[in-house]
């Protein structure tokens, strides 16, 4: 595997923020997909379940990665985290469920929000509904709610959030 470059030491432990090469693609894809079968059906419905396990697929996490826009998580060896910035948009956050509620995702959050105020004044995400409360934590605001029809009259809720420079 090729030398990355450290983007992001957290205190001065070993948790380092990396930009995802293209051999990183399977290891995201695996958390990713492990994370939403671990948590999401505490959450939603089995269909809701299978659009986010289709929607963040080997596919798309690659072309993200292709473009730049995937970061990683590492406590030491260990990928823990993982977010997409598109523009001002965050997308794909996740942390390895073993993993949360230790700090990690406000670790991967500030190393996002910080590549994006570096060129706007706000930052956007998608909330799902094991996510909304930590984001208002973060500060984040919703701005809307949004309803994604899927099949069989299976709806998709969720909020629209923001958070401006500045703001807590």
């Amino acid at each position: 595997m090729q030398e990355k470059s450290v983007l992001y030491y957290c205190r001065g432990d070993k948790m380092d923020v990396f930009q995802a090469a293209c051999e990183d693609a399977e290891p995201v894809f695996q958390l990713v997909q492990n994370t939403i079968r671990s948590i999401y059906p505490n959450y939603y419905k089995t269909e809701i379940v299978d659009f986010f396990l289709s929607l963040h697929s080997q596919e798309a996490i690659s072309q993200d990665i292709a473009h730049g826009r995937v970061f990683l998580l590492q406590d030491g060896p260990r990928l823990v985290g993982t977010g997409t910035v598109r523009k001002n948009h965050i997308t794909r956050v996740f942390v390895a469920p073993d993993a949360q509620r230790m700090g990690y995702g406000n670790q991967i959050m500030e190393w996002l929000e910080r590549i994006i105020f570096d060129n706007y004044d706000t930052v956007y995400l998608d909330a799902s509904l094991p996510a909304g409360r930590f984001y208002d934590q973060r500060g984040y605001r919703t701005v809307r709610h949004e309803l994604y029809p899927l099949k069989d009259g299976v709806v998709l809720a969720y909020e629209v959030m923001e958070k401006t420079r500045g703001s807590v």
